[in-house]
């Protein structure tokens, strides 16, 4: 009968040791579909912006074109067809320390991990311990000898075992998991974010250093005016306060040349910070014309965006770790039980340890019951059921977010394109002013001051002119970045490091 009895009690601890306690996660069903509001209706292969107005716009007039359900190419900024910029964001993705920072937060992650799964196992430790004694003469001799003296040396394993009954130490594993891929698509963000800033970076210096050649032009221009102003003064033709206004609008250009200055070479601090360089560290010189206009735009459906987005998953990710501590937090009120073993020899002298007789063992078995704590795990298990609800509830938020960034982004695609041809019209019509202004003042028709006026309208213009052009760029960065950068496709960000220890550092480098 006794085999009998064990049989079935280690049949019922089996059985028992696969379930697990606590909710079980399930994948949250797809967002409806969605047109991502007024922004995406129409989407469907229809042209963005293209028209014959926005002709004088130069790279970034050509026609874009939604594509829905379209994938994303992972190196999606070499879309924009400029090798210095590919060279840059490559550079950032080797150099980055935020990047490498967050490969070796996935490693240590995973090492979590697959510590916490070693719960599953037994534990099993040695010991040797030679130790010299002496016994009272209160007493009788202990050792077999009948010396008072004597040596004892005792080698042993340790083992225990706790099973996991209740599945709590497997929650703990689907948490720790589930924390290691969060871990995973923050890496995933981070290499997201770097990118798009790096393209962005470029895109800023590019529409600075335009409107920077732009006001310098333009205060060029309006001192050869004032000249031209003081001199018609002079002869009467002009009245002080026309001078005194020109002088004004001269001082108002150059007061903003300092400022774009100060901004341009700021940003060549941003990109060579982008890239893990020095500030003075020289920088590709990047100008509006030397970088394209995608011309095919991917909006992908809500389905594959919960799929896509970095901060989605890692808030599912987040959520599912949080289901998990439930499970665990059951577990730990739920009666348990420990094996040990403690097999070794007793021996006085080592020799000995080779001869029968001198072998000892014990195996025991504890059954714990938590009785009273003070409320502590039921209140641990009420936080993690709270905490639950609160990543469940970040999860939603997470997702309306994100809709809300691609719908964002569209609207300022169409809204910038429109705005685009408006400014290239009236660059055009600006430029065709100041022609015929010139074409006047050789015939003498027209005043050096009003063909000089002429040319400053025309400066104006394409002073917006280009901040159009840079606002198109951006919208299409923003556009890939919401969508989230085709990152699946790559198989560079991901990956994590073996950590291993340097010894002219002293302290542990994570090598590729």
């Amino acid at each position: 009968m006794m085999p009998n009895k064990l049989m079935l009690w280690a049949a019922t601890a089996l059985a028992l040791s696969g379930c697990a306690v606590g909710p079980d996660f399930k994948k949250p069903a797809p967002p409806a579909p969605t047109e991502y509001g007024q922004a995406g209706k129409g989407s469907s292969t229809q042209p963005v912006a293209g028209s014959a107005e926005a002709a004088a716009a130069g790279p970034q007039s050509v026609v874009q074109v939604f594509h829905p359900g379209q994938d994303i190419p992972p190196q999606w900024w070499a879309l924009f067809h400029s090798p210095d910029l590919d060279r840059l964001v490559r550079r950032a993705l080797d150099q980055n320390p935020s990047l490498e920072s967050a490969r070796d937060a996935l490693a240590a992650a995973n090492e979590n991990r697959l510590a916490q799964q070693s719960a599953l196992y037994p534990s099993i430790s040695g010991s040797f311990n030679p130790t010299r004694n002496k016994t009272s003469r209160t007493y009788s001799p202990v050792p077999n000898s009948n010396a008072w003296l004597y040596t004892v040396h005792t080698a042993q394993l340790n083992i225990s075992y706790v099973p996991d009954l209740w599945g709590g130490v497997r929650r703990g594993g689907e948490a720790a998991k589930a924390l290691r891929d969060a871990q995973r698509d923050q890496l995933e963000a981070v290499y997201l974010t770097l990118t798009s800033s790096v393209v962005q970076a470029a895109i800023d210096y590019a529409a600075l250093n335009a409107q920077l050649e732009a006001t310098q032009s333009l205060v060029a221009l309006q001192r050869t005016l004032l000249a031209s102003a003081e001199r018609q003064e002079q002869v009467g033709q002009f009245s002080r306060n026309d001078v005194a206004m020109q002088r004004a609008s001269l001082a108002q250009n150059e007061a903003t040349l300092a400022p774009l200055q100060k901004q341009l070479e700021q940003q060549k601090h941003l990109i060579a910070a982008l890239v893990g360089d020095a500030p003075d560290a020289p920088e590709p010189s990047f100008t509006l014309e030397s970088l394209s206009l995608p011309v095919d735009l991917p909006v992908s459906l809500p389905a594959r965006l919960i799929e896509q987005r970095p901060d989605i998953r890692t808030a599912q990710a987040n959520w599912h770790a949080a289901c998990a501590q439930v499970g665990v937090a059951v577990a730990n009120r739920l009666p348990n039980v420990q094996l040990g073993a403690t097999p070794g020899f007793a021996a006085a002298s080592i020799a000995q340890m080779a001869s029968p007789g001198f072998g000892q063992w014990e195996i025991a078995a504890m059954i714990t019951q938590p009785l009273f704590d003070g409320g502590l795990l039921r209140h641990q298990e009420h936080a993690a059921r709270a905490q639950y609800d609160q990543a469940a509830a970040d999860y939603r938020t997470t997702i309306i977010a994100a809709l809300q960034d691609v719908a964002d982004t569209l609207t300022a695609i169409r809204s910038d394109a429109t705005a685009l041809g408006a400014n290239a019209s009236a660059a055009t019509a600006a430029a065709e002013s100041w022609h015929i202004a010139q074409a006047q003042y050789r015939l003498g028709d027209v005043s050096e001051v009003s063909m000089l006026q002429a040319q400053q309208t025309q400066l104006q213009a394409q002073l917006a002119l280009a901040q159009a052009r840079a606002d198109r760029l951006s919208d299409t960065v923003a556009l890939f970045q919401a969508l989230g950068g085709g990152w699946w496709n790559s198989k560079e960000p991901d990956a994590p490091r073996t950590p291993s220890w340097h010894p002219d550092k002293g302290l542990a480098t994570i090598l590729p």
